[in-house]
């Protein structure tokens, strides 16, 4: 009896209790590393993914949000069938947006390839510094970069008209450039300006994708090239382009991208209306238009998410016709 009334020595206690220890420890650390990348899931679904589902919900509704959400009413697919049918304006500044995509997003390529492959080749030591000036517009305010052209293209005092005027007196150039002070507000002339401000911001950019690109050339390849006679045009068309299609899919997939998603730099340029006849306004400033001045967030949510598939299908497109030309070289 007193045996068993003998108490459990310590050492004995502590083994016993070690297990159990080390079970904790052990499923502590298996949750750490979930714990310690729970912020970036809380955050995105907090501003990233319910603000995506709450608007594929919200497209589908008509909804005043100053009644509270029981004002919300089931409307399916009419929000979607006005904008594509009725809704002028939108069919307007799609097309404004398709435009100005086109004329600053093809130059912005057709630039950016053989500068980059002339500052590869001319500026060695000195190249980042080079690269570094045409990047700096991209880094800049869009307020800024627009508020600074708006000053540029004033009708009055700016230096694009100064410069115009002054150029249309040679005898060569009077042939090609107006004699009179372009008023850049009026609707034929809105589009572009706003088109070169973004080439203008964007160039840089790709400068810099293509630079990066060609960087990772092998220079046995150049200097055997140049062994056969090839001169720096015929390097640039049989060399550096083919090498190039990956970078040139993934920089022109950015630019459709972004694009088709102009609103910064129109919206500032025409004062946030558009301009004369809404002739700068894009798809993104009328989604942003009829949310936050009609106050009609339903309409608003189907303009967002037909502008996704565009963006989606043309991208599809780009992939169909620049993919398979890099799967047929390889």
């Amino acid at each position: 009896m007193q045996a068993m009334s003998e108490p459990i020595p310590q050492t004995a206690q502590e083994n016993a209790a070690a297990p159990v220890r080390r079970k904790k420890r052990f499923a502590f650390r298996d949750i750490a590393p979930y714990v310690f990348i729970s912020p970036f899931f809380v955050l995105f679904c907090v501003f990233g993914l319910f603000p995506l589902l709450f608007s594929m919900y919200l497209s589908f509704h008509r909804w005043e949000p100053a009644a509270g959400f029981a004002a919300m009413n089931w409307v399916g697919l009419e929000n979607y069938w006005y904008v594509i049918t009725d809704d002028e304006w939108f069919h307007k500044s799609l097309y404004n947006t398709v435009w100005m995509s086109i004329v600053s997003g093809v130059p912005q390529h057709a630039v950016a390839l053989p500068l980059a492959f002339f500052l590869h080749r001319a500026f060695g030591r000195w190249r980042n510094a080079v690269v570094g000036i045409y990047f700096l517009p991209f880094i800049t305010s869009s307020v800024a970069i627009s508020l600074v052209f708006s000053t540029l293209f004033s009708r009055d005092y700016g230096v694009v008209n100064a410069s115009i005027t002054a150029l249309s007196q040679w005898p060569v150039l009077s042939w090609f450039l107006p004699a009179t002070v372009i008023d850049w507000g009026q609707p034929q002339y809105t589009k572009w300006m706003i088109s070169f401000v973004v080439f203008w911001r964007y160039v840089g950019w790709n400068v810099v994708l293509y630079l990066s690109a060609i960087q990772t050339i092998p220079k046995d390849l150049f200097e055997a090239a140049t062994m056969d006679g090839a001169k720096p045009v015929q390097q640039f068309r049989h060399v550096v382009l083919p090498l190039l299609r990956p970078m040139i899919f993934f920089a022109v997939t950015l630019t459709i991208i972004g694009n088709l998603q102009l609103f910064e730099e129109p919206f500032i340029l025409t004062g946030g209306t558009g301009g004369i006849d809404q002739a700068g306004k894009t798809a993104a400033m009328h989604m942003y238009a009829t949310a936050f001045v009609d106050g009609d967030f339903g309409t608003a949510s189907s303009i967002a998410w037909l502008l996704f598939m565009l963006i989606a299908g043309v991208t599809w497109l780009n992939n169909r016709v620049l993919g398979q030309r890099e799967e047929k070289a390889s």
